[in-house]
């Protein structure tokens, strides 16, 4: 007569969970037909979400580099220069431009329009001015697309971030890169899909928001890499513990979990054994990852890891990170040619309410070689054609200079959400070109405006993705990294 199933189910725990006769046994026997003198186990029956899929139509880009200067840098005196801005310095902004506006700090009854001491000049065969603060971006503009019509709803940064990395102003929403790596997968089998790396002097106020799965499952979010010889944190076997002891202590742990996800069919259990595989790779492939041993000293100085850092008596950017982000810069392109499908550079903070010319000076003589020398690096290698590189914020900042109650001289900008710039190079891009125009002091986008849902819908549309059809159901909704907007920016496309 048949044992109930109840009896064979409990005798099945017992089995996968007692001892030397459960699971212990199992990664025995793992480790036996690893060294070939078992014959080996059935493949499992857990597919990889990593796995590489298909794009909904052919791609134009294949990895994502997106370099995100939180708290939004001033775009009159980087990317989009305002001659009449400067001829009106001091001036008032006509009541019906502002009245409707919310400020973070700003005074807006009166405040005065604030011009820059930033020079701009035309540079290469397409003409496209940037100012004297990035003479290494300058030279790589016939690759780079300008946005100067950028604009958000959110002006304050935490909203903004979420917005900008996550698609909607609420947390708990998928980011840009976990979106990516749940639509195409990985094609490295030893680095994660998606990897955030941070230099920080404020910190990210948006925090792990901003590189987070959101509602996905956790394998699709932005693994944190640091800095030094140790990029993940106890990724290191503690002292006595050998890959030997380290397999079998995987191997067990993960036959428990697909034992679980047998009984409960939850999904994030399959997203837990794959991390555990990855991080039991990641052992050996993070440590040689961040080994610039094998770089040359030319490369090193492209990038200027090793260059001396000015002196600045205090800055939100932070002090000591140019050989960091420089690092990180190289590290990134380190990471695409290994399969990491997107590579978030965070650098914190361009918030600049005070101070802004000395400050914005700093940050970006850190950031500006380090960029162009990672798009020289990446075309030079024929990696740029299917990379993305993407540079932007939140939002960018007033052409007022702020006045908050209180405060001390005027010396910075407020947060602006109505119009700011961000660039985008290879990865299918038509470079050489600016899209879009601002008015003659840039309180609004005056041409061909881009929305951050834009924006998002494009970069999809470069990796083959239709933003439309990349959904994931989630209390009884489908949701997308657009949500029910986008419109895809057609100059964009190369």
């Amino acid at each position: 007569m048949p044992r109930p199933r109840r009896s064979l189910n409990n005798e099945r725990r017992r089995f996968l969970t007692q001892g030397l006769h459960g699971a212990g046994t199992v990664a025995l026997a793992n480790l036996l037909a690893a060294d070939g003198l078992l014959p080996a186990a059935e493949p499992s029956a857990v597919a990889n979400p990593l796995a590489p899929r298909p794009p909904h139509f052919a791609p134009r880009a294949k990895n994502c580099i997106y370099i995100y200067l939180e708290g939004g840098p001033s775009q009159m005196d980087l990317f989009d220069p305002k001659p009449i801005l400067n001829r009106l310095d001091g001036e008032p902004l006509p009541e019906s431009l502002w009245e409707k506006m919310q400020f973070a700090f700003l005074e807006k009854e009166t405040a005065r329009l604030m011009g820059t001491p930033r020079k701009f000049a035309p540079h290469g065969e397409c003409g496209m001015e940037l100012s004297d603060l990035l003479p290494h971006l300058a030279t790589c503009v016939d690759d780079i697309a300008l946005i100067r019509s950028m604009t958000t709803d959110q002006f304050n940064h935490v909203p903004a971030q979420l917005l900008m990395n996550c698609g909607s102003a609420l947390a708990g929403r998928p980011s840009f890169g976990s979106w990516l790596s749940y639509g195409l997968g990985s094609e490295s089998e030893d680095l994660p899909a998606f990897v955030t790396m941070v230099t920080v002097g404020r910190g990210v106020p948006g925090g792990s928001a901003s590189w987070s799965s959101g509602f996905l499952p956790s394998i699709y979010s932005g693994v944190l890499f640091g800095s030094g010889d140790e990029p993940v944190q106890n990724l290191s076997n503690p002292a006595g513990i050998s890959p030997l002891t380290q397999r079998a202590n995987i191997t067990a742990v993960n036959d428990l979990n697909r034992f679980k996800m047998d009984q409960v069919g939850d999904a994030e259990l399959a997203s837990r054994i794959n991390s555990y595989e990855l991080a039991f790779r990641m052992q050996t492939a993070a440590p040689e990852l961040v080994d610039l041993s094998d770089e040359t000293q030319a490369t090193l100085d492209m990038y200027g890891v090793d260059r001396d850092e000015p002196p600045i008596k205090s800055n939100l950017g932070g002090s000591g990170l140019f050989g960091p982000f420089a690092r990180n810069c190289l590290l990134a392109r380190r990471m695409i040619e290994r399969g990491v499908r997107v590579v978030n550079v965070i650098h914190a903070s361009w918030d600049h309410h005070s101070n802004l010319d000395k400050q914005l000076t700093h940050n970006s003589l850190m950031a500006d070689q380090p960029i162009a020398a990672l798009l020289k690096d990446l075309k030079q290698r024929g990696l740029l054609d299917d990379t993305l590189v993407v540079c932007g914020s939140e939002f960018g900042r007033t052409p007022l200079g702020e006045n908050r109650a209180g405060g001390a001289k005027v010396t910075g900008r407020d947060h602006h959400p109505n119009s700011f710039s961000m660039w985008l190079a290879g990865g299918g891009v038509k470079g050489g070109q600016v899209i879009g125009e601002t008015d003659d002091v840039g309180w609004n986008v005056a041409r061909d405006p881009v929305h951050v849902h834009d924006l998002h819908a494009t970069v999809l549309h470069l990796f083959g993705l239709d933003h439309t059809r990349l959904t994931y159901r989630f209390q009884g909704r489908d949701f997308r990294l657009t949500d029910v907007h986008g419109q895809i920016v057609k100059p964009l496309i190369g």
